[in-house]
């Protein structure tokens, strides 16, 4: 147990939360926060099956790294991404049919993320299973949060809700007050992902460019 739990172990899956954020420092998977963050929901679940794919296929890409000839390494692992992006699509219609509708595209567009590819190649063609398991587990939590913070301000001043419930009480739009209707903009996703960069920077001076 205390193997499974080293530092090594806990820095693998605790540094991509923060210090090693796919979003925020590596600047990955910007195209998925522009597009699926309007509302809380497919956010949520975009979030989930990035974290489900990307943690599934390291596992699966680790066991198989040995026996992987080098010069089709790459249509491996997008065949690997291509089927379990497939089951996870298949199982959004079969169980959450109005959300895999918003998703639209989006969820077979995974196969394209640069986080899952990137971790493919950097990490799990030279770790074993469980480390690429918690590293694919750790950028998957660690781009969900962010997919999650981003809709959450988008959906509840934009529309006055999360998760489809009314949050802002209909006092006050009686008072006057109207929903910002700029937040439901694509723009509106590029300029918060920038605002948690700006702040994740300014609290992590090591991060700052020299």
């Amino acid at each position: 147990m205390s193997k499974l739990l080293s530092a090594k172990s806990k820095q693998v899956l605790l540094g991509p939360l923060s210090k090693n954020n796919p979003i925020m420092v590596q600047v990955l998977g910007i195209c998925s926060a522009l597009a699926v963050t309007a509302k809380l929901e497919p956010a949520l679940v975009m979030g989930l099956s990035v974290t489900i794919i990307v943690a599934l296929s390291n596992v699966i890409i680790s066991l198989l790294r040995n026996t992987i000839p080098n010069r089709i390494r790459i249509i491996v692992q997008l065949v690997v991404v291509a089927a379990l992006v497939t089951v996870v699509s298949e199982f959004l219609k079969a169980f959450a049919y109005d959300v895999s509708v918003q998703l639209s595209v989006y969820i077979g567009l995974i196969i394209t993320n640069c986080i899952l590819m990137g971790r493919l190649e950097a990490f799990a063609m030279g770790n074993k299973p469980w480390e690429s398991f918690l590293d694919g587990l750790g950028n998957g939590i660690g781009y969900a949060w962010i997919l999650a913070a981003v809709a959450f301000v988008r959906e509840l001043l934009g529309s006055g809700t999360l998760l489809n419930y009314r949050i802002i009480p209909q006092s006050f739009y009686d008072a006057g007050y109207v929903n910002n209707g700029m937040m439901m903009m694509p723009p509106m996703a590029l300029i918060l992902v920038a605002c948690l960069i700006w702040i994740h920077r300014a609290a992590n001076k090591d991060l700052q460019e020299k």
